[in-house]
């Protein structure tokens, strides 16, 4: 608004009338605003009350992948595997009034015949798997000798060789491992038989052991 000048009581009138529009103008403005934003909110609150709660559209241009829980290792069932497997070989076993008298000190299982440790050691079975146990310590050795039966067991393997060394590096040149490995493996119920390995599979350093099947094991 331009400022007006006052000269005379009349000019006076006019400044107050002009003062007086523009006052009434901007509370006609004002109230016109005030009411817009209350229709406003009143529409907003109508919507929800009739829509219900609405929560925003997920946004197309991103991939939300879903997380995939952790499978928890059952680390104490590791444990009482590992312990069980322990307790079931034993080094305090005798195992010498198992093995047939003879040079080679096989074993079968009672009710086994004597014709199974003939084929055995004549090779009737094919060797499917092998474990050596040299450089082991005793208790290493164990652990693995009983693994590995129950895993060859477990995949419906028959025939394996246990390679447990002649004891050449040892004191004495004794080996140390071949009578704890006849040992352990009397007390594995999936050993049906062992014998001494052929002389071009290791000989006095080897057994070769036939494993039961599903049907053939023995309590």
């Amino acid at each position: 608004m331009k400022p007006l000048k006052v000269r005379s009581l009349s000019d006076l009138k006019v400044v107050k009338r002009t003062l007086a529009e523009h006052t009434a103008q901007r509370i006609k403005q004002t109230s016109a605003q005030a009411k817009a934003v209350q229709q406003a909110a009143s529409d907003k609150d109508l919507f929800v009350r009739a829509a219900g709660a609405v929560s925003p559209m997920p946004d197309k241009r991103r991939v939300h992948h879903a997380k995939v829980a952790s499978v928890p290792v059952t680390l104490q069932y590791q444990r009482d595997e590992k312990a069980v497997l322990h307790e079931s070989i034993s080094d305090e076993f005798d195992v010498g009034t198992l093995l047939d008298v003879d040079e080679l000190l096989s074993f079968r299982r009672p009710g086994i015949g004597i014709d199974v440790t003939r084929k055995l050691r004549r090779g009737d079975w094919s060797i499917q798997r092998q474990l050596d146990l040299h450089g082991l310590r005793r208790e290493d050795a164990r652990e693995a000798l009983g693994q590995f039966i129950r895993a060859a067991h477990l995949h419906g393997i028959r025939c394996v060789r246990v390679v447990h060394g002649k004891g050449l590096g040892s004191p004495g040149k004794t080996p140390v491992l071949k009578s704890r490995v006849q040992s352990w493996l009397v007390q594995k119920k999936e050993v049906l038989a062992f014998v001494q390995a052929k002389p071009a599979d290791g000989g006095a350093g080897a057994l070769v052991v036939l494993l039961t099947t599903a049907r053939t094991q023995i309590p």
